[in-house]
């Protein structure tokens, strides 16, 4: 890992792993959450967005924590699934709870994969994690990872907010 920020850190250690314990865990859940707070299912947005693409293209998700999103890809039919998460535990839970998808450790600063991978990198709910300064940064890692499409499902926030004594603005994308 080439870098590793304040907000890394705390989300690689305790802080990161409540997070993962606490968040939704299988498509039922990201279903419901995503219900009541955007009055549509995960899985509609998905059909939306993603219905026509092969299932055979190769997708990463970039903060997947347990892999419940690309669970939603692969009940679509989708094979090639990926992500990387920065905390370990998520990525030893993600293990326990998925099969057949391709979840590993690393970090949106320097994503381990070669150049043009995959034909659809996508984040969902990680972007307003990144401090301004250093958004660029992380959107040229997707970029350079990304054959042919970037998906980015974040929700915008006008308030700044303070964050591990940072303020950080919520950027949509």
């Amino acid at each position: 890992m080439s870098k590793f920020t304040p907000q890394m850190k705390v989300w690689a250690g305790n802080f990161g792993k409540e997070y993962t314990d606490r968040t939704h865990q299988n498509v039922q859940e990201v279903n419901s959450v995503y219900l009541n707070d955007f009055g549509i299912k995960r899985t509609d947005l998905n059909q939306i967005f993603l219905d026509d693409f092969d299932r055979s293209i190769r997708i990463l998700e970039v903060g997947c924590n347990v892999g419940a999103q690309l669970q939603c890809l692969q009940e679509m039919g989708f094979k090639q699934l990926y992500g990387i998460v920065l905390q370990h535990y998520a990525v030893e839970k993600a293990k326990s709870i998925t099969e057949k998808i391709n979840i590993i450790q690393g970090s949106a600063f320097d994503i381990p994969f070669k150049n043009d991978f995959f034909d659809l990198v996508f984040t969902s709910g990680l972007l307003h994690h990144i401090h301004p300064d250093e958004i660029d940064t992380v959107l040229n890692e997707i970029y350079r990872c990304s054959r042919s499409y970037i998906w980015g499902y974040e929700y915008y926030k006008e308030d700044v907010t303070i964050f591990f004594g940072k303020q950080i603005l919520y950027n949509c994308i």
